[in-house]
């Protein structure tokens, strides 16, 4: 895991819900950005924990944004259907926001503190991962 800083760039993006989501209208919350894809498999492997944290840490001002990166939303679909998760997944088809961030591996799981800083990124997927991760959003709701 790897601290960061500086305001997080702000971005819009379609959502699984048919709603454009942007970044800066979260502002006030501690945000998980998941850069994921259909086809890699850690990230399949994360995603219900991932739902598990945004299912217990909702309430207390934190949120996942699950931005997908497959060429083709259907592709994430088809996997959604099997693992569904509660939190918003976002299409990045182009990639877009995946550069912006320097998503060079998948999954790459960003932190982002209330007042829209950049904290931490994580590479990767490992078990016993969401330990870290549970550790940074206890902490950064705490602040």
């Amino acid at each position: 895991t790897k601290k960061l800083s500086g305001a997080a760039p702000d971005f819009t993006l379609k959502s699984r819900a048919g709603k454009n989501l942007r970044l800066k209208e979260l502002r006030g919350q501690v945000v998980m950005l998941n850069f994921w894809a259909s086809w890699c498999g850690p990230c399949r492997q994360e995603m219900p924990l991932l739902d598990q944290l945004y299912q217990r840490y909702s309430r207390a001002g934190f949120t996942i944004l699950g931005v997908n990166l497959d060429a083709s939303p259907a592709d994430a679909n088809r996997y959604l259907k099997k693992t569904d998760v509660s939190f918003p997944i976002l299409y990045d088809t182009e990639s877009s926001v995946g550069e912006t961030f320097h998503v060079s591996a998948m999954p790459t799981t960003i932190l982002i503190d209330r007042n829209g800083n950049l904290r931490y990124q994580h590479k990767s997927y490992k078990s016993g991962d969401e330990e870290k991760y549970r550790q940074y959003i206890r902490e950064l709701i705490r602040e």
